[in-house]
């Protein structure tokens, strides 16, 4: 069958719940994934499945989470954080630069699109409790842990589980599913899109309906990489799905669609410097390092770079990739004394971390001049305060901050003198793009002049306008989900709408034969 009521372009989160979504309204919906099955679920197999959710409280939080989870409410204390504060966290890190009304929709639908996806969908939640801090060690030294109300909830499995949880529903559905076929253009009628087509091994395939483009941005094309963010960018590491490419956006493009956001923007992470250029569908979220708060980050030249404490890593960790793109051979090297090692996140686990007994001794193995890192961490030293250690709180922005430096650090400045010291190499990671489609604030695309295009619809990364210079964690999913569900319905409310019309047509025709 070439025609259906819907057709989503992706695999990912976003799709999805737009398919599912579409589904529910009653569509006959197909779903076209590039990957092969074994590869399948976009960049959202790759994140942490964490949902950044406006909520007033941990008592309004529970009520989200699985049955098997609940048992960390008792190890936490959450406070709330309201749809007010979430604007602020998206203005601030866009710089103002995000849409307000598409922000507003998503803050309007978020909580109760996570719930819809437990009780409908069948994704489970937990707290992620043990995502940033190794969970026994955190509870037995806090016994009561202040989580961070933005990381609300994360699903059980992390980014693949929660894709796991998707798929397995969509495949208890008549959903039809084509896996390793790539969409390669649209079929489009003035501005008016009547379908797609998919580049077969033999063959062009068409098929028609109402089309809902769900497959991220540009980030797997190192062309497209190297045209908008500039030099250098075709050349660093990816950290989510190879198969989004950018093609779809270019292809809309091509037929009159409109663009918005920050094209020279991206959503980039301190990476580990030994990871893969591309990752391998088995290493899901594994290879970020997000501790570098608590440590100090220096370049090959020996030299501090950045603010390491400027706010929490939830609101600086997705800009502080391109930083480190900046830096001599795009790498750094995060350093950690024995007063901060046991705040590393889990994923360090798997790093390859350098000791050393002395500074001088960690700077030979790591191979920056001695005397350049030696003086950069003396400096640092002497401009932390006497009551840092006293004053220092892990868990919130504690003011601990240094003075008199060029580049300060403004929370956790724990000076760096209890060894043995440790270094983790990292690199910069790209995880998708701000810049893609102009859509409005029900997921139309529109076109060049910001008129809808009728039987389009953009969701997730490949629309743009939502972030842009940086990026409060977790809202990612949570955009791709609330947009999801509302384009799901809505595609599937027009097909029937155009079904309806096409049978009072015939009915007249037969009137007036």
């Amino acid at each position: 069958m070439s025609v259906f009521d819907v057709i989503v372009v992706g695999g990912g989160n976003a799709a999805l719940v737009s398919a599912l979504s579409a589904h529910q309204a009653g569509a006959r919906v197909a779903i076209f994934e590039a990957a092969a099955e074994e590869e399948r679920g976009g960049n959202s197999r790759f994140s942490s499945g964490i949902f950044r959710i406006p909520h007033n409280g941990l008592s309004s939080v529970e009520p989200l989470l699985d049955a098997d989870a609940v048992t960390d409410v008792k190890y936490c204390r959450m406070d709330p954080y309201t749809t007010e504060m979430y604007q602020r966290d998206i203005e601030r890190t866009s710089k103002g630069q995000c849409n307000k009304e598409q922000v507003a929709v998503m803050l309007r639908h978020a909580f109760d699109t996570v719930m819809w996806m437990k009780e409908e969908l069948g994704v489970k939640w937990q707290l992620p409790l043990g995502k940033f801090f190794d969970r026994d060690n955190v509870i037995q030294a806090q016994k009561v842990v202040n989580m961070p109300p933005w990381d609300t909830i994360m699903a059980i499995g992390e980014g693949t589980g929660l894709m796991e949880m998707l798929w397995k529903k969509v495949e208890s559905t008549d959903i039809t599913v084509f896996y390793g076929t790539p969409v390669t253009d649209l079929i489009a009628t003035g501005d008016t899109i009547r379908g797609i087509r998919v580049r077969c091994q033999d063959k062009t395939c068409s098929y028609f309906g109402q089309v809902i483009l769900a497959c991220g941005g540009f980030e797997a094309s190192p062309r497209l990489r190297r045209q908008y963010l500039g030099e250098g960018w075709d050349l660093v590491s990816l950290r989510g799905s190879r198969f989004n490419t950018g093609t779809m956006m270019e292809k809309a493009v091509n037929v009159g669609a409109g663009v918005a956001g920050h094209f020279g923007g991206c959503h980039a992470t301190p990476h580990d410097l030994n990871a893969p250029k591309v990752l391998k569908p088995t290493d899901a979220d594994k290879m970020s390092r997000y501790s570098f708060p608590y440590s100090v980050m220096i370049n090959s030249n020996g030299d501090r770079f950045m603010d390491e404490g400027e706010n929490h890593f939830s609101l600086t960790y997705a800009k502080t990739g391109s930083i480190i793109a900046q830096q001599p051979g795009a790498s750094a090297f995060q350093v950690f004394d024995q007063k901060t090692l046991h705040l590393l996140e889990p994923r360090y686990a798997i790093a390859s971390p350098v000791q050393a007994d002395t500074l001088e001794e960690l700077a030979n193995k790591i191979g920056i001049d001695v005397k350049v890192f030696c003086k950069t961490i003396q400096e640092y030293n002497a401009a932390t305060s006497k009551d840092a250690t006293e004053r220092f709180d892990a868990f919130a922005l504690d003011g601990v901050a240094t003075e008199s430096l060029a580049i300060p650090k403004s929370n956790w400045a724990l000076p760096i003198d209890k060894g043995p010291f440790v270094a983790y190499g990292v690199t910069c990671g790209i995880t998708f793009t701000y810049g893609g489609l102009k859509t409005d604030d029900a997921a139309h695309v529109l076109n060049d002049e910001g008129l809808i295009m009728p039987g389009l619809w953009a969701v997730g990364e490949i629309a743009g306008g939502f972030f842009a210079f940086n990026y409060p964690g977790g809202s990612g999913l949570t955009r791709g989900a609330a947009f999801g569900r509302v384009a799901g319905r809505a595609a599937a409310q027009k097909a029937k709408d155009i079904s309806m019309l096409e049978r009072l047509t015939r009915m007249v025709r037969l009137v007036w034969s």
